[in-house]
């Protein structure tokens, strides 16, 4: 078993204090060394707008300044992983929730607003203003998570469920917003029943070289007690931790695997994927010691 030795955190922490947003820097040392979680709360208050929501870049993809449910979703998350997800931030950003939700109860992954403004190719306004997994389950997840009780979470409960529940196919994304959802829900009989359908969905269809879909087990395990563990083998976990450990650059950082479109989602992807990566190999014990 391959593990994460502290050269190579002290060469992720030299990465992230040459490239990184001051954001992801506050995060680092919070998650990784003694940092203060407060800091992590300060750096991501720039990106808060009047109505309660976060934009402004905080999601790399979506330079628009308006509120999108993809940087809710990321500082809900951020919030999440130094124990301050709660409080006034979280209200006012799910009281916006409420105000964009829509008529099935979940949240578009691209808010109209972005119009205008430069964004990833694949950040597509829909044609209809419709609920999407990636965001609605990833967000849900969070506030059931954390008990946080608020009117937006009922509806968007429901368009997980029903959503996750009538599913034939799902691509990478969607399948990380619906088991996100699945391991933090209330319901653990009902999740169960619904990630073991949603686990043969996913190793049914083809993936790989000669498809658009490709995932690691880790993708979707990003802890030991997802629901998703049991999709896959040890062996088929154990190995693609191991080539996670594996791909760590040279200059400290993991790859972003997918397209940087304009030169500043290369940098700033690259502190948020690197922490993501760390956050995955410490969960599952792979953190050793020199």
């Amino acid at each position: 078993m391959k593990t994460l030795s502290e050269q190579a955190v002290d060469r992720a922490e030299n990465y992230i204090a040459s490239n990184a947003r001051v954001l992801e820097r506050h995060r680092f040392a919070t998650l990784f060394r003694v940092g203060d979680p407060a800091m992590v709360v300060a750096a991501l208050r720039p990106y808060r707008n009047a109505d309660g929501g976060f934009g402004q870049a905080l999601e790399p993809d979506g330079r628009m300044p308006g509120s999108q449910p993809a940087a809710i979703a990321a500082a809900f998350g951020f919030l999440d992983e130094v124990g301050r997800l709660g409080g006034e931030l979280v209200r006012g950003a799910c009281d916006h929730l409420s105000a964009i939700c829509a008529e099935d109860g979940g949240l578009p992954f691209v808010h109209p607003n972005a119009e205008g403004y430069p964004r990833a190719p694949w950040w597509q306004i829909p044609q209809r203003y419709e609920g999407s997994l990636i965001s609605t389950g990833s967000i849900a997840r969070l506030l059931h998570k954390n008990e946080i009780d608020h009117p937006w979470l009922e509806p968007a409960t429901d368009f997980c469920w029903r959503t996750i529940e009538n599913l034939s196919a799902a691509n990478t994304y969607e399948t990380m917003g619906a088991i996100a959802f699945l391991d933090n829900v209330t319901d653990r009989d009902r999740a169960r029943t619904a990630a073991e359908r949603l686990g043969k969905i996913v190793r049914a269809q083809a993936m790989g070289a000669d498809s658009d879909e490709s995932y690691a087990p880790w993708d979707f395990v990003t802890n030991p007690d997802s629901l998703a563990r049991g999709w896959f083998t040890d062996e088929e976990l154990e190995s693609s931790l191991d080539v996670l450990v594996d791909s760590q650059q040279q200059d400290g950082s993991w790859p972003v695997r997918w397209p940087a479109w304009t030169p500043v989602t290369a940098f700033e992807w690259g502190g948020w994927v690197t922490i993501d990566a760390m956050k995955i190999l410490v969960n599952h014990g792979r953190r050793g010691s020199e």
